[in-house]
């Protein structure tokens, strides 16, 4: 029903949007909601069955203009190699935030996670809930004085709801999914948006790697974008990484390109 409610969403979004589109819409919003997700591989066999669906319409290439000028302007500034694959990624993102408010990012190392999510542009708080304890995190009572001692994301989301400003903002789990701590995010992930902590309180949140251990009801809330490190490939950290070289190093620059892609290329595949 989740999966159901997020596409009709996502239809109701394009056609406010675009009030003369017909049924164009409904096959949009089946994608936006679930292309992100996919693998490569996965993407052939969804086309198929998109195609036997929907055998007359013939889709547009979807023109982002100002979006994805202003991703690759960001990339530019931030010595990041605008691949069209990782600005679809980008995008897909962006796309997933306008029907989730909670997301989850995917896949292997090197496959751009991390800057994926530094390009938006907001009020970011980070923390690894796996360094922590549930009591820092959540926070927790003393069981000798029977006080309440606040955790680490109830003061931030505590915060972030008395805040007054129109500004966004990301409470980001950096690290692997934890059977314990992403069960006790169901509530905030919900539609209800709030945050149910031991001591009773409730926080309402103002209007604005691995998934081998989360449940389905905690996947099920979440907009899922899967990154494949296929779609980097080598050639962008090497690049990004060359501008960046000490000075005396420089000089040697086209030397080292050609040993990276001779030594770590092999027939334009990551050795």
């Amino acid at each position: 029903m989740r999966a159901v409610k997020t596409v009709i969403s996502a239809a109701g979004n394009l056609k406010r949007e675009n009030p003369d589109m017909n049924e164009l819409i409904c096959l949009r919003a089946i994608q936006d909601v679930n292309v992100p997700k996919f693998l490569q591989d996965d993407l052939k066999l969804f086309n198929g069955i998109v195609s036997d669906l929907f055998p007359t319409i013939k889709e547009k290439p979807i023109d982002y203009g100002t979006l994805e000028e202003s991703i690759r302007n960001v990339c530019a500034k931030k010595n990041l190699k605008d691949v069209d694959g990782y600005i679809t990624k980008c995008i897909q993102l962006y796309e997933t935030t306008v029907v989730r408010h909670g997301l989850m990012l995917v896949g292997p190392s090197g496959s751009g996670k991390t800057k994926v999510s530094v390009l938006q542009v907001s009020v970011t708080y980070v923390l690894n809930p796996k360094s922590i304890t549930m009591g820092q995190l959540y926070g927790e009572f003393d069981l000798l004085t029977h006080e309440w001692t606040d955790g680490i994301l109830s003061s931030l989301i505590r915060g972030g709801a008395a805040s007054m400003d129109e500004e966004k903002k990301w409470y980001m789990f950096d690290g692997p999914v934890d059977a314990v701590w992403i069960e006790n995010m169901n509530t905030v992930l919900d539609d209800n948006k709030k945050l149910c902590l031991s001591s009773g309180e409730i926080i309402k949140l103002r209007d604005v790697q691995d998934l081998a251990v989360a449940s389905p009801a905690t996947v099920s809330r979440c907009g899922m974008v899967y990154l494949e490190s296929s779609i980097l490939g080598l050639t962008p950290f090497t690049e990004c990484w060359l501008k960046k070289v000490p000075e005396p190093l420089k000089p040697y620059s086209e030397q080292l390109n050609v040993l990276f892609t001779r030594f770590l290329q092999v027939n334009g595949k990551t050795a």
